[in-house]
């Protein structure tokens, strides 16, 4: 059973990456930014294409606490 990796792969340039991330949808209304990002989980899930890792990714992500709590 392949397993979901949850530790960072970024090391010390996480933060660049996670401003590359916001900066990369900067001039797009909210309705575009929401199309960007489902055209990108889109991409990455089938990039990833381990059925298992991605469910494991689902149910991490329905019930990760949001980032304002």
């Amino acid at each position: 059973m392949s397993k979901l990796t949850l530790t960072s792969h970024f090391g010390a340039e996480a933060d660049d990456f996670y401003a590359e991330l916001i900066a990369a949808q900067a001039d797009l209304s909210d309705e575009a930014a929401a199309d960007w990002l489902a055209r990108l989980t889109l991409i990455l899930c089938n990039h990833i294409g381990d059925r298992e890792v991605l469910r494991q990714a689902f149910a991490l992500a329905h019930h990760a606490p949001a980032p304002h709590d």
